[in-house]
C-alpha cells in the first residue's frame, strides 16, 4: 500500500448552489421572522408584568440584516428616566432607592425559547423543501 496515490477529479463549481442558498435566505428570512416578531411581541406584551401597562404596550421588533445573516431582535421603549430599560429591570430586578431590593422575574425567557424552537423549526421545512 506504501506509495499509492489518490487522485480526484473534479468539474465545476459550487455557483448554482450557492445561489440557490442565496435566493432561499432572500425569499423565506423574512416572511417567517416578521411572522414570529409579530407573534413574539403579543406573546412578550401578554406575559410582562403589569403595572401601569406601558412596559407591556412597548414591546416591537426588528429585522436586521448585516454580512453574516438576518436576526429578529425584540425592543421595548420603556426606559427610566435615566435610560435604563424598565424590562431589563422587572426581568433580573433592581434597587427601588429606598435600600430594598426587588426580585426580578423571569418572564422573557419562557415566552421567546419556544418562539425560537418555531423558527429554527419552519427555517429548515423551508430549506428543505
Amino acid at each position: 500500500m506504501a506509495g499509492m496515490k489518490l487522485k480526484i477529479k473534479t468539474k465545476g463549481d459550487w455557483t448554482k448552489t450557492e445561489n440557490w442558498l442565496e435566493k432561499l435566505k432572500a425569499r423565506h428570512n423574512f416572511n417567517v421572522l416578521e411572522k414570529y416578531g409579530r407573534e413574539g411581541v403579543a406573546a412578550l406584551s401578554a406575559a410582562t408584568p403589569v403595572d401601569s401597562g406601558t412596559t407591556a404596550s412597548s414591546w416591537s421588533y426588528k429585522i436586521v440584516q448585516n454580512e453574516n445573516g438576518v436576526a429578529l431582535l425584540f425592543c421595548n421603549s420603556n426606559k427610566t428616566s435615566t435610560n435604563i430599560p424598565i424590562a431589563i429591570l422587572l426581568q433580573y430586578g433592581h434597587g427601588n432607592g429606598h435600600g430594598a431590593y426587588i426580585q426580578g422575574r423571569d418572564f422573557i425567557n419562557p415566552v421567546t425559547q419556544p418562539l425560537f424552537d418555531k423558527i429554527v423549526d419552519n427555517l429548515w421545512a423551508e430549506t428543505i423543501k
